[in-house]
């Protein structure tokens, strides 16, 4: 028998492709969570077919025996309802950023406000499985990582790990993202007139992203720039980072430490020197795309990584995360 899972926060754009997915999955049987009432409900009068729908209270997750509840919710609302999803006995997988920092002070020193649920962020397992794979099938909360931290963390640990940055020298991420990563709320920056023709930075220097890359990469605040931009599209990340390497290395030097310790990886992708991915190439994938260019004599290094931030850095990788929780395998539903 499939699994039966909720998702609340379906009519987002991350909750939207969750559903995309999940009706495509073979194992799993998705119920559309109603925790608020946005009028978008009844649209569709002729042949109003899809998953069943359920309030989204502790009572219902219990009646419906939800073994996973997806909250593709902003931060304030997660914090308000995973402990009722805990208390009806299902686990959680959580889109937001309510659970990936690990301290409330950090929470409150990046997101602006105070967290209310504090006890969790200890206990929850950070969603990328590429990295943090051995805590996350047992977990009971999961927090799926952002998606600029994504790419960004992807790409820059494996070096890290291994020696091959110069990390006095610093790392700068030039990072551009579709409109779509701002959410479906409605404001004046992602209003049409505002983003096309148009490309801006924001959030310099304190992009609340900014603290997940150093939590996994082990890079320290003082060492890593980041600038994130909006691009005039509607979905895609892709990010060029800047570096020089400790040491004479050459493009196929860090093309091997990517290969050692991405080998057997089903989402990453690696493309030979004098080659780089863009938006099409990963556009409604759950893969990471990683090319790397080095001149040696400089030892200046470039990697770029690019994702669909709503796949990959959202719905996808919160799929990928589900699988490892369920005991499927990870790559089911998701290729």
């Amino acid at each position: 028998m499939p699994h039966r899972v909720g998702i609340a926060g379906h009519r987002g754009y991350s909750g939207a492709e969750l559903v995309r997915i999940l009706q495509h999955h073979p194992r799993v049987e998705p119920v559309l969570l109603e925790h608020r009432d946005d009028g978008a409900a009844g649209i569709i009068i002729r042949n109003a077919q899809g998953p069943h729908r359920a309030p989204c209270t502790a009572e219902a997750v219990r009646a419906e025996k939800l073994a996973i509840v997806f909250l593709a919710t902003p931060a304030e609302v997660s914090m308000e309802l995973a402990p009722a999803m805990f208390e009806a006995g299902a686990r959680v997988v959580d889109l937001s950023g309510a659970f990936r920092l690990r301290t409330p002070e950090n929470y409150a020193a990046w997101y602006g406000a105070v967290h209310t649920q504090p006890a969790l962020l200890a206990e929850a397992a950070y969603g990328l499985p590429e990295f943090c794979r051995d805590r996350i099938p047992g977990a009971r909360l999961v927090a799926n990582p952002g998606c600029y931290p994504t790419a960004a963390n992807l790409a820059i640990r494996p070096l890290v790990e291994a020696g091959a940055v110069e990390r006095a020298a610093g790392i700068v991420c030039d990072a551009k993202s579709g409109a779509s990563g701002a959410g479906r709320k409605p404001s004046l920056k992602t209003s049409f007139c505002e983003v096309t023709e148009n490309f801006s930075a924001y959030s310099i220097l304190r992009h609340r992203h900014v603290p997940e890359v150093l939590q996994v990469s082990g890079l320290e605040e003082r060492e890593f720039s980041f600038t994130a931009h909006l691009l005039p599209i509607d979905r895609g990340i892709l990010e060029t980072i800047y570096f020089r390497t400790a040491g004479a290395l050459t493009a196929d030097d860090l093309l091997e430490i990517y290969n050692r310790r991405y080998a057997g990886e089903p989402f990453i992708r690696l493309y030979h020197a004098g080659h780089a991915p863009d938006l099409h190439a990963v556009a409604r994938t759950n893969f990471c795309d990683i090319a790397v260019t080095v001149d040696a004599a400089t030892r200046r290094a470039v990697v770029v990584s690019a994702i669909d931030n709503l796949v990959k850095g959202a719905a996808g990788q919160a799929v990928q995360n589900m699988n490892l929780m369920l005991g499927y395998p990870e790559s089911e539903g998701l290729i």
